[in-house]
């Protein structure tokens, strides 16, 4: 159940250590949240690989966009905690705090930081970036941010929610800080849709694998706080909200079919 305020990830499951089947576990699909795509969050790593086209360029993308010399950076619904340790490593002086509403991606997280040696630059959080967009003194993590971080968790709000958060984020922001996110966008055309769906076919083919087989692992999510089934916006929209939001530089580093990272500093 999606808790209203945050909760340090660590006290989540306090009365256990990590086991396999805390690290593997596989849930109803009718308790699927937005954004945790697999009934099994152990096959969440290989499989957006296998399902996303060029995930780890992502990643590798997001990460040298983030000055050397960050020293508190914010990642909204961080899952697995893959973009995390890709900054942990890149951003030696780096504090994250680590925002998601899956006790189950959080935990996976947390193990995965820890099995590294992030342990003590790492703090995980239970909530929902959502209500840290409305109402952001519940969650107690303050402002003056070096950086901003998202990746595949936006695109679940709906687009006054997206505006919502990227105000808040500008807003808590340092001066010339700076917001990536990667997300899906919405294509401009059906012709570009077919496009689009093409090349995440050919990409899945080439993984060794097919739909068929990748989507058997992929459960249908239902709406949870204020994250629904993809709520896609177009590229253009995503800058022109960035703008609004007080963004005074917008960029798009990468973009490949559908798939773009882009964002932004503040001054």
């Amino acid at each position: 159940m999606l808790l209203n305020k945050a909760v340090l990830v660590n006290k989540i499951n306090s009365n256990h250590l990590f086991s396999a089947s805390s690290l593997n576990p596989t849930i109803d699909m009718s308790q699927l949240f937005p954004g945790e795509v697999f009934a099994n969050t152990a096959d969440f790593d290989t499989g957006i690989r296998q399902l996303l086209p060029r995930y780890d360029e992502i990643l590798e993308v997001i990460s040298r966009c983030l000055p050397l010399t960050s020293h508190r950076i914010l990642d909204l619904g961080c899952g697995t905690g893959e973009l995390s340790l890709k900054i942990l490593q890149r951003c030696p002086n780096a504090q994250v705090i680590a925002l998601d509403y899956s006790p189950r991606m959080l935990e996976f997280a947390q193990h995965k930081i820890a099995s590294s040696g992030y342990k003590e630059r790492w703090t995980g959080l239970q909530a929902d970036f959502g209500d840290w967009a409305i109402n952001p003194e519940t969650l107690n993590i303050g402002n003056e941010f070096d950086a901003c971080v998202s990746s595949l968790a936006i695109h679940h709000l709906y687009d006054d929610m997206k505006l919502r958060l990227f105000q808040r984020i500008a807003a808590s922001l340092t001066p010339n800080g700076c917001f990536w996110n990667a997300d899906p966008t919405l294509p401009e055309s059906p012709t570009l849709a077919e496009i689009y769906q093409a090349a995440r076919e050919q990409w899945v083919s080439e993984q060794g694998s097919n739909f068929t087989e990748v989507r058997a692992k992929v459960g249908n999510s239902s709406p949870q706080g204020y994250s629904n089934p993809d709520q896609l916006a177009t590229l253009d929209t995503h800058l022109q909200m960035l703008t609004k939001s007080g963004f005074t530089t917008v960029a798009v580093p990468w973009k490949y079919y559908g798939l773009a990272v882009f964002g932004g500093w503040v001054e």
